[in-house]
Formats: C-alpha cells, structure tokens, sequence
C-alpha cells in the first residue's frame, strides 16, 4: 500500500481548483452567448407581435433570458469538468491500464 504525500494531495488540489477556474470561465462565455442568443428573438417578439406583446410581462421576458443563461453555464461547466477530469484520469493511470486496445 502506497503513502499519498503532501506534495500529491498540493498537486491535485491545484489541478482541481485549476479545472473548475477553466469550467467557470467556459460556463461565462456560453452564458453571454446565450444571454444574446435569447434576448433577442424574446424581445423582438415582444415588439412585433401584437400576442406576446399582451401576454410576455417583462418579468417573464426577464425570466426567459436568465433561464436560458443559467442552463447554458451549468451544461458547459459540467462539461468541461467531466472532460477534464476524464483527460486526467486517463494521463494519472498506470500504463498498463492506458492500452484499451483488443490483443
């Protein structure tokens, strides 16, 4: 049975803060995107059409666009976190585990 150190447990602890510092920003960006990506057909349509003009208060155009921003951040965070973990998963193993080739 193997010892862990100081040193692995400082090693991976960087890593992890350096992974969700990288998926945060990722989840931003897709966030504005989406943020754009969602105002403008929401409030396009408030103007043009006379329905949504009587039905869409803008608490609930509010509500859409926010809605649609925070799904955008969470789905790419949760992304990038399990992409990135599966990559150092994948470069932590021993090298008898990496071949997954078929002999």
């Amino acid at each position: 049975m193997s010892t862990v150190t100081r040193a692995y447990l400082d090693q991976r602890l960087a890593a992890a803060k350096r992974c969700s510092k990288e998926a945060a920003m990722a989840g931003v960006k897709a966030a504005a995107v989406a943020t754009v990506a969602a105002a403008v057909p929401t409030l396009a349509s408030v103007r043009m059409l006379p329905w949504v003009r009587a039905h869409l208060n803008p608490t609930g155009q509010a509500l859409i666009i926010s809605t649609v921003a925070g799904m955008a951040y969470f789905i790419v965070a949760d992304k990038t976190i399990l992409s990135m973990a599966r990559k150092h998963s994948h470069e932590m193993a021993p090298e008898h585990l990496k071949n997954t080739s078929f002999h």
